[in-house]
């Protein structure tokens, strides 16, 4: 019992879904149509990206990267401005929860070699602002831009063109708040991160490819996914371990329970009446209670707006510490590293949270897609 709880708590989201997906399954019985429910190629591409990323995390790439940039950092705004650009241009390529899971620790470390711990507080409020924020750029950036991006049909060029507005903007000013951090002078910085094997990055970077050509539409997610996972099994079966299966399964649950719920005619009817033509402002306010992500599987059942849905889910993801689960990754290194400053960094937070979903639902209704 105690070991059940204590999973409860580590995977709550999957918990909850699983919840969700069991009770719905008393309303609509199993049959043969739960097979249909799962969108089987996201969660293939999905696996295949964490397997990639860790792969890219274990061999020292994003490390390395930050090392060479930190050697252009004389003071302290310098320093923090790299150590928040970098999630920001990062996340755009291996996803915020990537993003933050290697630069937070970095920023960490850094800031404590130049004795500017002072700062760290602010810059991974920054840091995480910033790569919520670069990951709505691209489908590959967050779970949600994948799963919806594979339902909408559309292409790269379009969904890219549609939150770039928004990704400029914000690039903008997370640069503006990282350049507000007082200047002093800062020794530079050399990190001593260690490159693993040319034919490991190889392979890595080979695996990222495949990927996607996937989102390209040129290959198919199973094949991507067979590939990876063979080529793991032969060569690096630890790496396996590494990949996210909770995610994974909480996707599948969400699935169940929105397939399930679409079947009830009278349900069904009511919501997609309550979200006609509101859907950017409902995905936005479920987000903050739910967090995007489960946010995106529950509402994309009940409209085929789907630009709206993409837009408000991605702003869904500022606001409250719970609105993007990756938010919750720095929070936690925070509270470990630094107990004493975890309320003034729920303060930080939340402030310039609301202060840049303020900001891009302006900017969301003067493009006339609220």
């Amino acid at each position: 019992m105690k070991k059940c709880l204590a999973f409860a708590r580590r995977e709550a989201v999957l918990t909850a879904a699983a919840a969700l997906a069991l009770l719905s399954a008393v309303l609509v019985p199993p049959d043969a149509q739960y097979a249909s429910y799962i969108d089987y190629n996201t969660l293939l591409l999905l696996f295949g990206l964490m397997a990639v990323m860790a792969g890219f995390q274990q061999q020292g790439a994003f490390a390395a990267l930050g090392g060479r940039l930190l050697r252009y950092t004389a003071t302290t705004r310098r320093l923090s401005l790299a150590l928040v650009l970098l999630p920001f241009f990062l996340s755009m390529l291996v996803t915020n929860d990537v993003a933050l899971i290697a630069f937070v620790p970095f920023a960490v470390a850094v800031l404590r070699m130049a004795g500017q711990e002072r700062l760290l507080g602010r810059v991974v409020v920054l840091q995480t602002l910033a790569a919520n924020l670069g990951s709505m750029l691209t489908p590959v950036g967050n779970p949600q831009n994948l799963y919806l991006f594979a339902c909408s049909g559309m292409g790269l060029g379009a969904f890219v063109g549609l939150m770039l507005p928004y990704v400029a903007a914000s690039g903008a000013l997370v640069a503006l708040l990282a350049l507000t951090v007082p200047s002093a002078p800062a020794q530079s910085m050399r990190v001593n991160a260690r490159l693993g094997s040319a034919r490991a990055l190889a392979c890595c970077t080979a695996g990222f490819a495949l990927c996607l050509l996937c989102v390209a539409d040129v290959c198919a997610p199973a094949v991507a996914a067979a590939l990876i996972a063979a080529f793991l099994l032969a060569f690096d079966r630890p790496l396996l371990k590494r990949v996210d299966y909770g995610l994974l399964a909480t996707f599948a649950a969400f699935f169940v329970f929105v397939g399930n719920m679409g079947r009830l005619p009278a349900l069904r009817s009511l919501i997609e009446s309550l979200l006609a033509g509101r859907e950017m402002i409902w995905a936005v306010l479920l987000s903050q209670v739910i967090s995007n992500v489960p946010c995106a599987l529950l509402l994309s059942g009940f409209t085929a707006r789907w630009e709206a849905l993409i837009v408000g889910c991605n702003l869904g993801g500022l606001g409250t510490l719970i609105a993007s689960m990756a938010s919750l990754i720095s929070f936690k290194m925070v509270a470990q590293t630094q107990p004493q400053q975890r309320r003034a960094y729920l303060m930080r937070f939340t402030a310039l949270n609301l202060l840049a979903l303020g900001l891009l639902l302006a900017l969301a209704f003067a493009l006339g897609q609220g």
